[in-house]
């Protein structure tokens, strides 16, 4: 087991320059990071919607970032009415986000990450790939930023209802 979080970790080190940390990306917000980053037009486009841009320049956090071909994958009808209820819409994105700073070795230690909303998202380890919830892959990890890391991901988590 130690032998495999070390290659995960060596894994996600080597991710290539997108991984990086990079002088510029750390000096920014996560929001500012995200808004600099065509692959998340989407994403900043309803984070400002549900008044969430100022929380998330502030604090520390996690943010597991689906892209704009993510967010495609949702079906229109859909997206469009988490912009028009504010309420449903924050609580979509705040399954997004965890506090604090996990960084991709953190993550994978883990087997349940409480998000922001207070429901957990599920973390496990298949054949080198970080998966959340079973089949929602994180596809670049350790993205830096002032207060707090992006991990990019392939689809829109949705949390539990109930």
């Amino acid at each position: 087991m130690k032998r495999m979080l070390f290659m995960l970790c060596v894994a996600a080190a080597l991710a290539g320059p997108a991984a990086a940390v990079s002088g510029a990306q750390s000096q920014r917000t996560i929001v500012q990071v995200a808004a600099s980053d065509q692959r998340f037009s989407t994403l900043v486009s309803l984070v400002k919607k549900a008044g969430l841009a100022n929380t998330l320049s502030t604090g520390s956090y996690t943010v597991f970032a689906p892209t704009n071909k993510a967010f495609a994958r949702v079906p229109k009808a859909t997206l469009d009415a988490l912009a028009k209820d504010p309420a449903q819409l924050k609580a979509v994105l705040t399954y997004h986000v965890a506090n604090g700073r996990l960084t991709a070795a953190k993550v994978v230690r883990r087997t349940r990450i409480t998000t922001a909303n207070g429901a957990a998202i599920r973390v496990r380890v298949r054949d080198g790939r970080v998966f959340l919830n079973g089949s929602t892959r994180v596809t670049k990890t350790d993205i830096a930023a002032s207060n707090g890391v992006i991990h990019v991901i392939d689809r829109v988590l949705l949390p539990p209802s109930g």
